[in-house]
């Protein structure tokens, strides 16, 4: 049986993975660092928060492509992930999220499993739609319901300083759904008031959201004084190296 570099709970292991019926029942070896060998590496797959896409195809397109997208997925690492909507009319989200709902029950052979629905939009501020197409809108909370009978939602991207997005925070939050700041022109002060009322990470830190300021803080200064999580995109395009650092 051959050596890996296996990550562990305690760092990482030079050694052997021994696992029965599916199951891991141990871990053998001794620590390591893995920049001294060649071995490859073995660690827990990635749970991928927030993906619209991959190998072409778009979640947005419904069933058609969601094989495609989860079987992409696992070839790169990543065993279970979200399926993130677009902001769009609302018949067409119904419709992708039904879709996705089912598509949940179910793990074809090779893919990636999909734990539920990240929904992004359509409750962000039309000011900073970024690539959304602009069919933001006020949250509902007969329309929330409505998806929610339709797939597991479990992350909701929302822009907090919209009137009655508090009262959404706190409800949704309260339920377990994670909720996110992003897309969003709200101040540091709105951020934190969102935080305190249950939001608890931000969508694509930087990006799409109120910068900065040594005066005016902004959503990105309410993230990195007091966000436990934030979604980062690290392809040096979106974010500077230096942000990132």
């Amino acid at each position: 049986m051959s050596e890996d570099n296996i990550l562990t709970a305690s760092g990482w292991v030079r050694g052997r993975l021994i696992h029965e019926h599916g199951k891991v029942v141990s871990i053998e070896g001794e620590p390591c660092d893995p920049a001294d060998n060649d071995l490859p590496y073995l660690l827990p797959g990635f749970i991928d928060l927030h993906v619209h896409g991959g190998g072409g195809k778009d979640i947005m397109e419904g069933a058609s492509a969601f094989e495609t997208i989860t079987k992409t997925h696992v070839r790169f690492g990543t065993t279970s992930l979200l399926a993130t909507t677009m902001t769009a009319p609302s018949a067409e989200i119904s419709s992708v999220l039904k879709e996705v709902g089912e598509f949940c029950e179910q793990r074809p052979k090779g893919s990636a499993r999909v734990l539920g629905v990240h929904l992004e939009g359509p409750y962000i501020n039309p000011g900073k739609l970024g690539a959304q197409p602009n069919f933001a809108h006020t949250a509902l909370m007969a329309e929330v319901e409505e998806y929610l009978a339709l797939a597991p939602i479990r992350v909701i991207t929302i822009a907090p300083e919209i009137a009655g997005h508090d009262a959404l925070i706190r409800e949704l939050s309260s339920r377990g759904i994670r909720m996110q700041i992003g897309h969003t022109l709200g101040s540091y002060e709105e951020g934190v008031a969102a935080l305190d009322a249950g939001a608890t990470s931000f969508t694509h830190l930087y990006n799409a959201m109120s910068p900065l300021h040594h005066r005016e803080p902004g959503i990105v200064g309410a993230a990195l004084a007091h966000a436990t999580f934030a979604e980062l995109i690290p392809d040096l395009l979106h974010v500077h190296p230096g942000a990132i650092r």
